[in-house]
């Protein structure tokens, strides 16, 4: 891969065609940009991360950090979402909604390793079986009551069943779950400490639209 490093403190690098493994580049002072000439590599910030990263988007195929606003040109919209206020008129077939308030809505979250989100679930359904790949999840119990739980690396269900007011936590990348086990609606809000922690669904994995369920 052919990189080019300003000033660089700590940048994490995942070689997509190399096993997945990462690669470390450190030096003693801060950040000033990068230049990717690959456009295999996917880059991740490491919150806090120090300074400013400066990215040439020109072939990047994914990138967890953007280019930061010019200071003169912030305002206090890049620092506010309303979005979570109120539940969002579920709409779908699950039965479920996830609004999450990420550095796409939140310019104000670039470089600060942590976002946020409310799921709403109708009575009865389940928000389906996913992972966080670059986020660890702390759900917080709005209203209703939940049974949710996660599957560990040694193939192990963890489960409990949650009521308003209680915490639970999943790790990341663990496949997790959550279904609304009441009569009643329910929401959640979660915090992420990732700006844009992504979600891998195995819903859509395993039934991709172009795919018939006999195909599987």
């Amino acid at each position: 891969m052919n990189l080019k490093r300003f000033e660089g403190e700590l940048i994490v690098v995942y070689l997509s065609g190399f096993g997945g493994f990462l690669t470390i580049l450190q030096d003693d002072e801060k950040v000033g940009g990068l230049e990717v000439l690959d456009p295999s590599a996917s880059f991740m910030s490491v919150p806090p991360f120090p300074g400013t990263l400066l990215v040439n988007f020109g072939d990047i195929a994914c990138v967890d950090g953007f280019a930061c606003k010019a200071e003169t040109n912030v305002t206090e919209a890049d620092f506010f979402f309303a979005g979570l206020a109120k539940p969002e008129v579920i709409n779908n077939t699950l039965g479920s909604l996830v609004t999450i308030a990420n550095v796409e809505k939140i310019p104000g979250l670039n470089t600060l390793g942590v976002s946020f989100s409310r799921i709403d679930y109708k009575a009865g359904v389940l928000n389906p079986p996913h992972t966080r790949p670059r986020a660890i999840e702390i759900l917080f119990v709005l209203d209703g009551q939940l049974d949710v739980g996660f599957i560990t690396t040694a193939n192990k269900l963890i489960s409990k069943s949650i009521k308003k007011g209680e915490i639970f936590v999943f790790s990341k990348g663990l496949l997790h779950y959550q279904k609304n086990s009441g009569d009643k609606p329910a929401s959640v809000l979660c915090a992420l400490n990732n700006q844009l922690p992504g979600t891998f669904s195995v819903v859509a994995a395993l039934l991709p639209k172009n795919h018939s369920t006999t195909s599987i």
